[in-house]
Order: structure tokens, then sequence, then C-alpha cells
């Protein structure tokens, strides 16, 4: 927190915007406690970060920020003005759709259930009070309450029982905890979905609430469909990344049922969060996801996503299962809502990726206005960059590959961890590289020439194999990589590049680096 500070205070406005995610909630509770309005709260809340960020330059030491903060916070607080705010509900949840959606009734009552809520809360002392709010409707731990509230664990311990004992008393229901799970987060009522089970166990040891759902996929690698869900269109998928990466068919089928059922089931959660990043891997699956959302009837269910492309002090962010379980908490609740704007974007890109032909996908990067989704145009413009290119039929992939090899490094663990630091963009994991390695390893004409191992690790496999295993460039792959020789004219091929497939030792795409775009290509050889 002090390094965001120290950051917020030369101008960096993501630092701060980091420090205002971190801080929102303590702030309305004290906002609340002076006006006892939530909504004057708010306004108080924002006024005082916006006067925090004009000053900030002013504040001497960085570990002073929370007192000086809370200051700012309380005079904005004596400029206000009380008012009464009528409880209402608003038109698209009374718009009752198909598919069980709640009523209005349903929602009144449910209305009336959180003001009695509120209301019993706000009766307490003001020491009772804040430990509630702060632990079960924001989510701060005990530890960081404590410290910025400057009372002990045990006392704040002691506090929730209270509380507790006291609300039970008051609240037409026989336990405080279990009517704000069926409220707010807790339980069903939210859904996290994620792309990777390390992201998924960070977020379980207490950074959210709710469920959460590993979305299983590979969608840089192979034949993708606009509709994945098709019996033919998966079966085509599965025997795909059985065939290139070792994924069991039917384990591959299994999961992809499985992780749809969960999804289809989405109107049982008041929101779902999509947890991605910056990169290719995400951002395929980002926009495959929203794709599927749009065609959706959300009613009552709200759709947020949080996507980072860096974070503060990680010089190289490579992605969200890089960071602590509390620096993971940071992020907690600063997810925003998905509008109309991103889930026609989302769609529109997933449509251009899967088309057999190119064209739309390089329209939309060089002509249309992917501003809602900001991490796309990169993305997806290095997705184009994996092509054959005009001057020796290389992707991206593999001539900065070969590059390598021929600089000198010739451990295939050493090749993948610098890869993936220079083409961080794509978050290429090590199954899709052992596939890229291989195949440059094979064929009539090979680039590299593998020692020490049989066959690349596959599904499931550790890579212990690979540290006694060296790579070294064929006199094709010299040739090749200066330009002498072209490695699909040597070859062939037959690769997915999302839905186009390129097959046969002629094709009709190829990226040339030189105008960074993808461009027609002959069967003589020429644009």
């Amino acid at each position: 927190m002090l390094h965001w500070i120290e950051q917020a205070k030369q101008g960096d406005r993501e630092a701060f915007g980091l420090i205002v995610r971190r801080f929102t909630a303590m702030a309305h509770a004290v906002a609340y406690e002076r006006l006892r309005d939530s909504f004057l709260a708010e306004d108080a809340v924002q006024e005082s970060f916006a006067e925090a960020f004009i000053h900030l330059r002013k504040l001497k030491e960085a570990e002073a920020f929370p007192g000086w903060f809370r200051t700012i916070v309380i005079r904005q607080c004596n400029r206000l003005v009380r008012k009464k705010q009528h409880p209402t509900v608003s038109f698209d949840q009374m718009v009752q759709t198909a598919g069980g959606q709640p009523s209005v009734p349903d929602i009144v009552e449910r209305k009336e259930l959180q003001q009695w809520l509120h209301d019993s809360i706000a009766a307490l002392s003001p020491g009772l009070r804040v430990a509630v709010q702060l632990f079960y409707f924001h989510g701060y731990t005990l530890q960081e309450i404590s410290a910025y509230s400057g009372t002990p664990v045990p006392t704040l311990k002691k506090r929730l029982f209270d509380a507790r004992a006291k609300l039970k008393g008051t609240l037409p229901v026989t336990d405080f905890v279990s009517v704000f799970h069926q409220l707010y987060e807790g339980g069903k009522r939210m859904l996290h979905i994620v792309n990777g089970d390390v992201v998924a166990e960070k977020l379980r040891q207490g950074v959210v609430q709710g469920d959460i759902l590993v979305w299983r996929e590979v969608y840089p690698e192979g034949p993708v469909f606009i509709d994945s869900m098709a019996g033919a269109n998966r079966s085509v998928r599965a025997r795909y990344l059985e065939q290139s990466m070792g994924i069991p068919s039917a384990e591959f089928t299994r999961s992809s049922e499985e992780q749809e059922k969960v999804r289809a089931d989405f109107r049982n959660y008041e929101e779902i969060v999509l947890w991605f990043e910056h990169d290719l891997f995400d951002q395929t699956m980002l926009c495959c996801l929203l794709h599927w959302f749009e065609q959706q009837s959300l009613g009552a269910t709200k759709l947020s996503l949080l996507c980072i492309g860096a974070f503060p002090g990680i010089e190289l962010f490579r992605g969200l299962g890089q960071l602590s379980v509390n620096q993971m908490a940071t992020l907690s609740g600063t997810w925003q809502t998905v509008g109309k704007e991103q889930l026609e974007l989302g769609k529109t890109v997933w449509e251009a990726y899967c088309a057999p032909e190119p064209g739309k996908l390089v329209q939309l990067l060089e002509e249309g206005d992917t501003s809602a989704l900001p991490y796309v145009q990169d993305a997806f413009r290095l997705h184009l960059s994996r092509f054959p290119s005009t001057r020796n039929g290389l992707g991206i992939v593999e001539q900065t590959t070969l590059e390598m090899v021929r600089g000198g490094m010739t451990s295939p663990l050493d090749l993948f961890d610098h890869i993936g630091n220079k083409l961080h963009g794509l978050g290429m994991g090590d199954l899709q590289y052992w596939h890229r390695l291989a195949k440059l390893s094979q064929g009539p004409h090979p680039l590299l020439k593998l020692e020490g191992l049989d066959a690349l690790p596959g599904y499931k496999d550790t890579a212990s194999s690979l540290r006694q295993s060296t790579v070294a460039l064929t006199e094709a792959g010299r040739k090749v990589l200066g330009g002498e020789e072209d490695w699909i004219a040597l070859n062939g091929m037959d690769e997915w590049y999302g839905g186009v497939h390129l097959q046969g030792p002629s094709i009709s795409w190829r990226w040339d680096a030189s105008q960074n775009s993808l461009v027609p290509w002959t069967a003589a050889g020429g644009q």
C-alpha cells in the first residue's frame, strides 16, 4: 500500500485507483456514521477522493495516509446536508422475464428485508455497527479492520459476537449471518469465473465470497466455433486437442459439459464476476463468454468484469496467478459492471475470431472501435502475428524460438521461460509451447533437432525429462531463419488460427511484419 501511495504522489492514476478501491469501504463506513444516509455517504466519499488526489503531494509521509484521508472524509461530511432517500425498485428489476425470474412482490419483499437489516444494524452502538459493516458487508479481515481502527482483534471478535446476539433479537430470523448470506454475497448468490486453478485457490482463501468456476479451455489452439456447445463442434475440437496436446477427448468433453451446466444456471446468482487478464489466452476466453451472455436474458443477475494488464510493484505482469493472496484481496470489489458495449464487442470479436476467413478480424482491429474492451486490440493483433510470415513462413512464436536457439539457448525449459516473458501477451501455457516446439522438430525438413528425449511432455506429464535434453538448429533451420528458405514451402502445414484452417504448401494469408498486418497471399508466393 505504501508503494501505491508513493506512486500516486507522482501522479500515477492507476496506483491511486488501487488506493481508492482499497479505502472506499472504510471511508464509506466513516461517512455513514456521520451522515446516516448511504447516498450522501457515497457523495462524500467521491468528493473526498477527488480532494485527496489533488492534494496528495502535500502528504509528507505515506504512512500517514489513512488518518489524513479520514480527516478529509469527515470534513466533506460536514459540508453535506442530510436528506431522506425513499427506497425504490428499478424498472429493470420490475420487468418479469421467463425462466423463473423473481416477481415484483418478491423483489419488494427482498428490499424490505434489506431495509429491515440495515435499520437493525443502524440501531447498534457505533463500535458494533462499524465492525459488522466492515467485516460482513465489505469483506475486510479482522486484521485489516484492526490496523485501520486501532482496535485489537480480540475486541473486534467480541463486538461481532455481541452484534450477532443483539441482531438475533431484532430481526425476523434466527441468525443474522444466514439472512446476510441470503441477501448478499454469500453461499450461491455470487459466482466468480476465472481461468486457472492457481487463481481460484487464492480467491478461496477469503478473498471473495460465493462460488468459483474455473473455465478450462485453450481457445488460442485448434479449431474454434461460434457455437462451441454443438455436439459436432465439440467433437472436432476434442479430437484436435487430444491429438495435438494429449488432452483426453473424454475428459475435455466432460469438463466442457460440467462448466457449461454451471454457466447455464447463472440465474441462481445475483452477480457473475469475470476475472481475466490482458493476454490472448484470457481475451479469447473473455470474448467467448461475453458472446454467450450477450444472447441471454440476464434478468436480475448482474454481470461484472475485472480485467487487468498491470499491477503496482510488478515490473513484468504476466497474470493474476503472480499475485499473493493479499494482493488479490486488493482487487476484490473493484470489478465494473458489464454493459451493452462490452457485450456487443465481445460478441463481435468472438464471431470474427471464429470466422473461416480472417478478414473480419483484420477489419475490426484496423477500423473498428475496440475501446470497450481495452486489451482486445493488442491481444488479437498478436494473434495475427502467429500466422506464417511473408519473409520465411514462421509465425512469431517459431521465429522467436529459432532466434533464441541461434543465440545460444539450448534448454527447452529455458526457451519456454524466455518465450513466456518476451511474448507474455500471448499468455501461452506449457502444453501450447511444447506443441509448437514439436512442430519445429518434425516434417520432411525439421528446423530443430531435439536431443536427449523421445518426446516432449504431454498432458499431466512433468517437465523433468526436459532437464537433460537440448535443442539445436538444423541446416534447414538456419536457412529458414536467414530468409533463404520458406518453412511452409519446405514442410507444408496443417494449423488452425482461431477459425482459420491453413493447410498445404501454399496458404492464402500471411503476416507482414513491415506493415504490421495480415495480408492475402497468392499460390505463386506473393501478395
